[in-house]
């Protein structure tokens, strides 16, 4: 009977089994769906190098790739000689990945491991990786053994290239370095030769390259690549020649790529006007509205020499309210004194009928152009409701008190204008003004008997989102009593990575970005950064990016967005982990803006063009894939509509 009694009962369950929900398996959208990978990137977020470790020597290589490259966002320098370890390693991607996050690292007692080991690697992408790895942290001996490798394969000849790129960054290079570059720039070269070698040459400091101007006129002309072109056009700002003028100008009129012609402009600093005039007015004009600024921007900064009454005559064509402001601020300037005061009148009632708060905030900065209009542009930048009128205020207030020719009467004046805006509880004014009172060429030190209005404003701060203002008011307490300059503050640890909503978002994620020029496609990079990504879909589903406005646009850098204030001082009540895999920004790839590591919230931007120089510094986390075009139209004050998955 109890037999029975068992069978019927085991008859019942295999019942109730078959009456059960068929449960479905979750389908993977991306790695995420691995725990192990989940823990090695929340150990990455947490910055906890104690359990990471470990990770290092697991038996299975991706694991062991995984926490290698979470040491690139870590950089906690406990690591080194583990990963200096995993040279050695039998797989490919885990020796690429320990050479990657040895040059985020960047410390210099890696160097004599790195050169030791590279006649050892076979592998060309590791080669690479190690060269490059080997400039972000060369001492000279370094920087000699990139000027001098013998690459015997591209990828290699790449990563010298881009070696020589990182150590010239430091000012880390020796004339073999230059003379590799320059021999880089041929058309034969691989065109990442090509491109790192210009961007050696056009962004290390201080380089005479006089005895390569012609293959760099060379390269300026005739490159295929427009990326390489620019880049070389900005190095020949470093040429001395009689003929500089000339080329530069026909670089700036003729080259297809508005990208080059604006690098002609900006090559021309130090030229006298008359030289260049021509050039000028043609790209002041430009069917480029960022060729059109970036000249603006550049008479601006170079004015000696411009002519008052051809820019008046200039002036009624150009129609965009920041290329008329740099016009305008230059007529300002270069006017004679009798001049001043009526045009100045002028312009002010211009202003006071304006509407849109960006061409508003752009003409009180081009009336900064006239040092007696001080107390207008203060009251102005006080008394303004939109935060662009008052940051714009404030930085027209800063430009006047850095010119050369600043009148010592104002001292006290100015001295009280900067005391009021860090008084003022807004953030922007606050961090600005905290800048200008520490600025050594300023000397100000001298007009603030006491420091209680600094404690009493970063007192008023809320953490983390006003970490930048609470760093700019600490450097500035620190430069007033003579202190060396403090530890920089961290943000604390508040928003972990939410896996639910990570695991949710399949791998290639689109996202539409609808702006006022048009539609823009990204695609995220969820396997690479994924609680970047996982914030930037909170905040769409939010809807929080609707209806804000591109607040910063530099021409051939960024257009820049995702700030409620519209200034780009506004930030969120948190942050998040900055994240760094190793991807390049190249044209279209799309960054997180912060105020230093682990600081990013909500702004992001993206690129006009290559700007290696943030590689490895602000997170990468998607890319555009359609609508460049209208990227390279995008102007300050231009609206983000809607920003949606796809």
């Amino acid at each position: 009977m109890k037999k029975l009694s068992i069978i019927a009962g085991a008859v019942l369950a295999l019942a109730a089994c078959q009456q059960l929900p068929q449960q479905t398996p979750e389908i993977a959208l991306n790695k995420f769906s691995d725990t192990t990978l989940q823990k090695i990137y929340t150990l990455q977020d947490e910055r906890n190098t104690a359990e990471l470790l470990p990770f290092l020597h697991h038996n299975k290589p991706a694991y062991r790739t995984e926490a290698a490259l979470a040491f690139a966002s870590v950089q906690d320098t406990l690591a080194i000689p583990d990963l200096l370890g995993m040279l050695s390693d039998t797989t490919t991607s885990v020796r690429k990945a320990a050479a990657y996050a040895l040059g985020q690292i960047g410390h210099k007692k890696a160097e004599d491991s790195i050169i030791k080991h590279m006649p050892h690697e076979g592998k060309p992408g590791v080669q690479a990786e190690l060269l490059e790895a080997l400039g972000k942290l060369a001492t000279p001996v370094g920087a000699d053994y990139l000027a001098n490798y013998n690459a015997t394969n591209q990828l290699a000849l790449a990563g010298q290239a881009w070696g020589i790129y990182r150590a010239g960054l430091r000012q880390q290079h020796t004339p073999k370095s230059i003379e590799l570059a320059i021999k880089l720039l041929s058309s034969v070269r691989p065109y990442e030769a090509r491109l790192a070698a210009a961007h050696f040459l056009a962004r290390t400091p201080r380089l005479d390259l006089t005895p390569y101007r012609q293959p760099l006129l060379n390269a300026a002309t005739s490159d295929a690549a427009p990326e390489v072109r620019m880049a070389v056009t900005q190095a020949l700002g470093k040429v001395k020649a009689s003929d500089k003028a000339q080329f530069l100008s026909t670089i700036a009129q003729s080259d297809p790529d508005y990208r080059v012609r604006l690098s002609a402009i900006r090559a021309m600093a130090g030229l006298e006007f008359a030289q260049v005039k021509p050039a000028i007015l043609a790209t002041l004009q430009d069917k480029n509205i960022n060729a059109a600024v970036a000249t603006a921007e550049f008479i601006q900064t170079n004015p000696a020499g411009v002519e008052v009454d051809t820019l008046l005559k200039l002036l009624p064509a150009i129609q965009d309210a920041r290329v008329r402001s740099g016009v305008i601020w230059v007529i300002l300037r270069n006017s004679q004194p009798q001049s001043k005061s009526f045009l100045s009148n002028r312009y002010k009632q211009q202003y006071q009928n304006v509407r849109n708060p960006y061409d508003k905030a752009y003409l009180l900065k081009a009336l900064s152009g006239y040092i007696e209009n001080y107390q207008f542009i203060a009251e102005q930048m006080f008394g303004a409701e939109q935060p662009i009128i008052a940051t714009t205020g404030m930085d027209a207030i800063i430009t006047m008190r850095q010119q050369g020719d600043f009148p010592r009467r104002l001292d006290a004046d100015f001295a009280e204008i900067f005391k009021r805006a860090v008084s003022s509880g807004d953030v922007a004014l606050v961090g600005m003004a905290a800048a200008a009172i520490r600025d050594p060429k300023f000397n100000l030190r001298s007009q603030y008997k006491e420091y209680n209005f600094l404690t009493q404003a970063q007192q008023k701060l809320q953490l983390p989102r006003d970490m930048e203002t609470n760093i700019e008011l600490q450097r500035t307490l620190d430069y007033l009593s003579g202190k060396r300059e403090s530890i920089t503050p961290e943000n604390p640890f508040t928003h972990p990575i939410n896996w639910t909503l990570v695991k949710s978002i399949p791998e290639g994620q689109q996202v539409l970005l609808r702006t006022e020029k048009g539609t823009i496609v990204m695609q995220l990079f969820v396997e690479d950064a994924p609680g970047s990504v996982a914030n930037f879909v909170e905040l769409i589903d939010k809807r929080f990016f609707d209806n804000l406005y591109f607040h910063r646009v530099v021409p051939n850098f960024v257009a820049q967005g995702g700030d409620k204030r519209g200034d780009g001082w506004g930030s969120s009540d948190y942050s998040i982990r900055s994240e760094f895999a190793p991807l390049h920004y190249r044209e279209g790839f799309v960054g997180m803006a912060s105020a230093g590591k682990d600081t990013e919230s909500n702004q992001w931007f993206i690129t006009h063009s290559p700007a290696p120089h943030l590689d490895g510094k602000y997170t990468i986390f998607a890319k555009v894939i359609d609508g460049m075009e209208v990227v390279h139209q995008l102007e300050v004050g231009d609206k983000i509509i809607e920003v949606s998955l796809k």
